[in-house]
């Protein structure tokens, strides 16, 4: 279903940029994918490498270690380590951060360079507010304390957030449109292309992108046809009402 989701997506905008209505075209294409692992396991499962296989070519995947309130600082380091390790041995392609420019500012190259270190985020979830030490923060509340959504000293939660939201979100969308779309709309029009009956039966096959394309680029001249002619008539108009 996930998949199907993504190109569905693809197709739909291929559709809607071979179309008239290029300058309204609504993007429903996802840019990122954020892929929860288990915080119980020793790293991924079959299923995790299965299931990320079949998305890395069509969307950015973003590992995240679910309930990291469950493992201490050093378990949550060394489940960080083994699951790169295991994403690197398995060919996973996940969401890589750009490189930094050389002059580049120098806050958002440290940024960068954090946020490819916390890779995959552990993150805990909440909606509970509680009260600490005169202020109210989202967190769980535990015999032995308070464990914060957004403190970066118990989750990753804030630094994906920013990285989501503020810091990250274009890039997403350009390797989105540069890389997997553009995959897909090379895959797609290369398949319309060779798609053909064997010699014995008769004339090519014609996909229907490649019908619809031509049926618009019609439609197009014609109406360049029109537009010329009715501003020559007006032209002729013009030049008799000033004789």
């Amino acid at each position: 279903a996930v998949v199907s989701t993504q190109s569905t997506g693809y197709e739909a905008y291929l559709q809607d940029e071979s179309g008239l209505n290029r300058r309204n075209i609504v993007d429903n294409r996802v840019h990122c994918c954020l892929y929860f692992i288990s915080p119980y396991g020793r790293g991924l499962k079959p299923i995790d490498i299965k299931f990320m296989r079949s998305l890395h070519d069509k969307v950015n995947i973003v590992p995240v270690i679910a309930k990291a309130d469950t493992l201490t600082k050093s378990e949550i380091r060394s489940l960080k380590a083994r699951i790169l390790e295991e994403i690197e041995e398995a060919s996973i392609r996940i969401y890589q951060f750009p490189e930094c420019d050389s002059d580049e500012d120098e806050d958002f190259v440290e940024m960068n360079k954090d946020l490819k270190e916390s890779l995959p985020f552990a993150v805990i979830g909440s909606n509970t507010f509680i009260v600490k030490e005169g202020n109210r923060v989202i967190g769980r509340q535990y015999p032995w304390g308070v464990v914060e959504v957004e403190n970066p000293e118990h989750s990753d939660f804030g630094k994906l957030r920013n990285m989501l939201i503020r810091t990250h979100m274009q890039d997403l969308k350009e390797v989105t449109r540069d890389v997997h779309y553009e995959n897909f709309r090379s895959q797609k029009l290369s398949y319309s292309t060779n798609t053909s009956v064997s010699e014995t039966t008769g004339p090519k096959i014609v996909d229907e992108t490649d019908k619809i394309i031509r049926e618009k680029d019609e439609e197009l001249k014609r109406m360049q046809r029109m537009v010329e002619q009715l501003t020559k008539q007006q032209n002729m108009l013009a030049a008799m009402q000033k004789q």
